[in-house]
């Protein structure tokens, strides 16, 4: 299947998703950034998750992933702004994470606080989640006061033993997949030992508390794993939820599913007070 192809197939991922009700959009720019808010009627107009969309940094985009933003938006009662970073392979490592970081420095110029903001994503959109963080933290600017991952992708190198133990249950992240994906999004091998693009090998000390909402079943649940041991290992915050049978991305199931919708609960109810509500 070439790429324009699996870009198509990939933005019927909203499909599962029940659409929300209650919910409007709105479409902007960020700094050059297309992205769109979802504003959950009666949520804080200042607070706010920025969502990073999964596709393994080459495919899905802000429509994909709308529904699903706007599912956590409205349970958590916050606005939400999906980003559309650039794709791999014609946009390489690190576009997408300068793309993330244009779009932080843009709602600070809005008026939006970093205690105010939380970085959201599932799959690859969850490495920019961290990374973001880091990436903010490492120019001195303010960092965001949560993370939130959803079926993280993390590492790069591809260690993790559930990549093969969890091969014949999960249905999509498979080993070949995801090297077909990262050959597209790093300029060359040596970037999946850059900390930028493979968060396990990032030091968590002082980092934000972080939630990490898994499948059982998903071929990288153990980057989840890892990346809570790194947090806990630094007496750092972190919840993980690792969610029984259950396929990567799962979420994807909001006002559908009972494991998903009882999933973006929990995360809801945790993130709650990271951003000062009640």
């Amino acid at each position: 299947m070439d790429l324009a192809s699996q870009r198509d197939m990939f933005e019927e991922w909203h499909l599962p998703t029940i659409e929300p009700i209650g919910v409007t959009y709105e479409e902007v720019t960020a700094n050059g950034v297309p992205a769109t808010w979802a504003k959950p009627l009666g949520a804080a107009e200042d607070r706010v998750i920025v969502f990073t969309h999964g596709g393994g940094f080459v495919t899905g985009s802000r429509f994909s992933h709308r529904k699903l933003a706007a599912h956590l938006a409205k349970l958590a009662g916050v606005h939400a702004l999906i980003v559309d970073y650039r794709l791999a392979p014609e946009h390489k490592h690190p576009a997408q994470l300068e793309d993330c970081m244009a779009v932080h420095k843009w709602l600070r110029t809005q008026g939006y606080k970093a205690e105010n903001t939380a970085t959201v994503g599932d799959s690859a959109g969850a490495n920019l989640a961290i990374s973001t963080a880091f990436e903010l933290a490492s120019v001195e600017l303010p960092t965001p006061a949560a993370v939130v991952t959803l079926s993280p992708w993390l590492d790069m190198e591809i260690k993790g033993l559930t990549v093969e133990s969890n091969d014949a249950v999960d249905v999509l992240a498979k080993r070949a997949v995801l090297e077909m994906m990262r050959e597209m999004f790093l300029s060359e091998p040596a970037d999946a030992t850059d900390p930028r693009a493979n968060p396990l090998l990032n030091d968590y000390t002082d980092f934000p508390p972080v939630y990490v909402s898994v499948g059982g079943f998903e071929t990288l649940l153990d980057d989840s794993r890892r990346l809570a041991d790194l947090i806990e290992k630094v007496s750092g915050e972190v919840v993980l939820d690792v969610v029984d049978e259950q396929q990567h991305v799962f979420h994807f199931n909001a006002g559908r599913a009972p494991e998903a919708d009882q999933a973006l609960s929990r995360i809801a109810q945790w993130l709650r007070p990271k951003l000062g509500l009640a």
